[in-house]
């Protein structure tokens, strides 16, 4: 099976981060985003994917080359049309079997066999109080008659997570180049949820999956949230001389802590350096400094540098706050 991963979004509420960063690159709990995704198909089978790149896709591609060794082809987006246009482009990577589209922005935990597994295509879903702000579904048993992308009157709060297994792949691309060519458009985009409507339409038929373990990266508070998620879940003991560690946390290797108090829910990185500080619920980018600071629900860019601060601070790579 293939997994399809769009990841060529600018990540705008994610900035200043994502200014120098895509924001699937962004650490969480001790690696990219993207990185938790890749390790989670290839510890359920997936042995091959397309990723569809923009922003800054030159560094995408050089993590995933370096790191993961999947068969990859890389498709980029110079405009960014909508998902359905993302997946569009990328057709010529799908073939007959079947494929599974997994959006680039978020962390998931779920049994992929649930979808994989079972004789239709399948969505995955998730109970949400507010669902105008994603993709709705609406139900007769176990099948799906509607899909709406955003709307203002939701017809249930079962919310698309995207994840999106496809068996009918030639139907697929049938529908989605309907789309491009007629030029439909919801919100001004190529919608995704529209080509499976199409799909629904002309008889096929698409069920749902239920996916509880759904954690978002697309602004700081969610991406912290999900920080404290994974760490919490996948703990590590780590001990350190004349620090105290708050457990959970995720202190890379090669970080250098001296006299500071790091936890709960911190995340170092790669070469950090954190002196004489409080760092609690934050995570701390490569390269970064911080010295004489106490630093809560805060993320400091790569190469960042902090020094005699108590706030909540929210810095972009090679930044510097200095109040001595």
């Amino acid at each position: 099976m293939r997994a399809i991963i769009p990841v060529a979004g600018v990540g705008s509420r994610l900035r200043p981060h994502t200014y120098t960063l895509p924001k699937v690159l962004l650490n969480v709990a001790g690696k990219p985003i993207l990185g938790h995704i890749l390790d989670t198909l290839q510890q359920q089978g997936i042995t091959e994917a397309t990723i569809i790149v923009g922003y800054m896709g030159h560094l995408v591609e050089d993590y995933v080359r370096s790191h993961y060794g999947l068969k990859f082809d890389f498709v980029y987006q110079e405009e960014r049309l909508g998902l359905g246009h993302s997946i569009w482009i990328a057709r010529h990577t799908i073939g007959n079997d079947p494929i599974l589209i997994i959006l680039g922005d978020t962390i998931f935990d779920v049994d992929l066999s649930l979808a994989i597994n079972q004789e239709t295509s399948s969505v995955g879903v998730r109970s949400v109080e507010d669902p105008r702000r994603f993709g709705v579904v609406e139900m007769n048993g176990n099948t799906i008659t509607k899909l709406v992308e955003k709307p203002d009157h939701p017809p249930s709060n079962l919310a698309l997570v995207g994840l999106y297994c496809i068996k009918n792949t030639g139907l697929l691309k049938e529908c989605l180049n309907r789309l491009i060519t007629e030029n439909i458009r919801t919100r001004n985009e190529y919608q995704l949820t529209d080509a499976l409507q199409m799909m629904i339409d002309r008889g096929e038929k698409i069920s749902t999956f239920h996916v509880e373990g759904w954690y978002d990266c697309g602004k700081p508070e969610t991406m912290l949230s999900t920080n404290r998620y994974l760490l919490e879940h996948f703990p590590s003991t780590i001990t350190i001389k004349d620090t105290v560690i708050v457990p959970p946390v995720f202190i890379a290797p090669t970080a250098k802590i001296k006299h500071s108090v790091i936890g709960p829910f911190t995340t170092i990185a790669e070469n950090a350096e954190v002196t004489d500080s409080i760092v609690r619920d934050s995570i701390i980018g490569d390269n970064a400094i911080v010295s004489a600071s106490v630093l809560d629900q805060s993320i400091i860019g790569n190469s960042a540098i902090v020094r005699g601060t108590f706030s909540k601070l929210n810095v972009g790579d090679s930044s510097e706050i200095d109040k001595h």
